[in-house]
């Protein structure tokens, strides 16, 4: 099943989001290499691709999980968890209906 995982940046969040990325990132490629993610983004605190220092409010990350104590179990053990980047994470089932 799909599960949204959506999580809210704590205030001056930029540096230890972007010290964090690459093991971010890295995670978010293993759930693409196995075909489970559908879409995965930051939200930037300005209108613009490109926020700059601005940074960013939060993250959206939807993909399939086995279950929702798996997709939490995985969200938890995010970097930007462990660094302090999230000030809370929410994982809800999501019913993809479009596209």
């Amino acid at each position: 099943m799909l599960y949204a995982i959506v999580a809210t940046d704590v205030a001056n969040s930029l540096e230890a989001r972007l010290a964090n990325r690459p093991a971010h990132l890295e995670r978010l490629q293993q759930l693409k290499s196995e075909g489970r993610i559908v879409l995965a983004g930051p939200n930037p605190a300005v209108d613009s691709n490109d926020p700059g220092a601005a940074g960013f409010t939060g993250s959206l990350i939807v993909a399939e999980f086995e279950s929702l104590a798996a997709a939490q179990t995985w969200a938890e053990a995010d970097p930007f968890v462990a660094a302090g980047v999230y000030a809370n994470v929410s994982v809800k089932p999501f019913k993809q209906v479009l596209p």
